[in-house]
């Protein structure tokens, strides 16, 4: 599917305390999600790589999108279609250097100048804005509430950009309307899935609550 198309992404761990890696990330998939990706530090690069194969098979099994975080290296070596950076990760100018012109490079920012500055770059594809509340998957990131996703909607259409950006932090089936209605139209979330006794499910009922593109 073409990253545009996207609503729902979805960060999820290696699943090693639940053993179900497998099985949740088709439930996730079944379910709505358009992109996943796999975040977790603890695994090292040999695990994450194996873990890539079978999400890989699932998106493509799917239709859908999968991504590899901050790691160029395990992007290039998966083969992934999407990778992720943060603030303090490689440039996104060097990032597609090494990944190639095929792949979608999204950015996380947290402040009203690292959207514009996400905006206006021609080397990104998509960037995320938040986190919107504080969300123990990032410890010590102050949340910045419900104004960047406003300030993101607005710059956005002020530059009449096409570019995606999904809001990002703490959203879940409680405050996704809220989201919502301060202008995003995509999401990333993590326990509301993760946590979630039937994924599939969970991940319905947000797709339904986001607006059509």
């Amino acid at each position: 599917m073409p990253l545009e198309s996207a609503r729902l992404y979805l960060c999820t761990d290696a699943r090693t305390r639940q053993g179900d890696f497998a099985a949740f990330i088709d439930a996730a998939f079944a379910g709505g999600v358009d992109i996943i990706q796999l975040r977790d530090k603890a695994i090292e690069a040999a695990e994450e790589l194996e873990l890539l194969a079978v999400l890989a098979t699932a998106a493509r099994r799917h239709g859908r999108l999968w991504a590899v975080n901050d790691r160029a290296d395990i992007a290039m070596l998966s083969g992934a279609p999407v990778f992720h950076i943060g603030q303090q990760d490689l440039p996104p100018a060097s990032a597609r250097s090494l990944v190639g012109p095929q792949v979608g490079i999204g950015l996380s920012t947290h402040s009203p100048e690292q959207v514009a500055a996400a905006v206006a770059r021609p080397d990104l594809d998509y960037f995320c804005a938040g986190p919107v509340w504080a969300t123990p998957t990032k410890p010590g990131r102050a949340a910045v509430g419900l104004e960047l996703v406003k300030e993101a909607a607005a710059q956005v259409q002020a530059a009449g950009s096409g570019r995606p950006w999904f809001a990002i932090g703490g959203i879940d089936l409680s405050n996704v309307e809220q989201v919502v209605e301060a202008g995003a139209g995509r999401v990333v979330v993590v326990r509301a899935i993760t946590e979630a006794d039937d994924p599939a499910e969970a991940a319905g009922r947000l797709l339904a609550a986001l607006p059509p593109l």
